[in-house]
Order: C-alpha cells, then structure tokens, then sequence
C-alpha cells in the first residue's frame, strides 16, 4: 500500500512540474490592450532570466540584453508587420525578435553576425522564445522597448 501512495505522490509531482501554464497565449500581439503586464528584469540578469523563462515556460518578462544575429527571417506580414530575425545570446539560446516596423523604423543594414542589444517583453515559445515590444507605444500605456544595431537606437 505504501508503495501505491509513493507511486500516486510522484504521479501527482511530475504532472504538476511538466503541465503548462492555461493562460500562455499561442500568439501575442502588440496591442496596447493586452492583459498581460510585464515583469520587469534588471539588464544585467537578462540572459539568466531568458534562459530562466525558457526553462518555467514564462511569457510577458521585461528583459534588456544583446546577442548576436545568426539569422534573418522575411518580414511577419500578417496583422502589424514585424521585422524578424534571430539573435543567439551569450547562453547559446536563440531568440526570435519581432520588431514591428508599423511603428518603428526597420533596420536595413543588418546582417548576420552583427551585434543587437535591446529592450523588449519576452514571450514563451518551444524553439527559444519571442521578443517584441521593442518599439515605442504610440498609445503611451507600455514601457518603451528599442533595438540597438550599430550606435543607432531604433524604437
């Protein structure tokens, strides 16, 4: 008997550690009605707290850092166009951002290789994760984010 209730214990543990949260969202969009508010990180912590997200599967984190772009994706023209790359940050865990460019500038000169640091909300996904809000808010209801390509701030 005591050896069922173990058994139903660990059970029960394993299924409370690997379920996912009900309230992440599939897809986040930029709307300055969203629900979800951020959690602020200091810069100096935002890999660790990336990589932490990653791990608790945790979306809408505030999260300043830098990385490197290993690749650059087509333009997300669906809904607000967003401008895409991935960056592979100093943990060696890529990140996808999405910049939108309905309210930003783009950045044309990227490249791979080249250095981005940023600011922006950290969302949640299998591959890495998503970082957006990396713009201004043009309804002044959001923290300001940015993206920082060669000198020139971008937001």
């Amino acid at each position: 008997m005591k050896k069922l209730w173990l058994l139903a214990a660990i059970a029960a543990l394993i299924y409370v550690v690997n379920r996912q949260p009900a309230d992440v969202p599939a897809r986040h969009s930029d709307s300055a009605t969203s629900t979800t508010q951020p959690r602020s990180v200091s810069p100096g912590l935002a890999t660790d707290a990336i990589a932490e997200a990653f791990r608790s599967q945790q979306s809408g984190i505030e999260v300043t850092g830098a990385g490197i772009v290993s690749r650059i994706l087509g333009d997300d023209q669906e809904g607000d166009r967003h401008q895409r790359f991935i960056l592979t940050l100093d943990s060696g865990q890529t990140l996808l951002v999405a910049h939108n460019i309905d309210v930003a500038p783009r950045i044309d000169s990227l490249a791979v290789g080249d250095e981005i640091s940023f600011q922006g909300v950290y969302e949640w996904n299998e591959k890495g994760g998503v970082l957006h809000w990396t713009h201004h808010d043009p309804h002044g209801q959001h923290e300001a984010g940015w993206v920082r390509h060669r000198g020139r701030t971008y937001q």
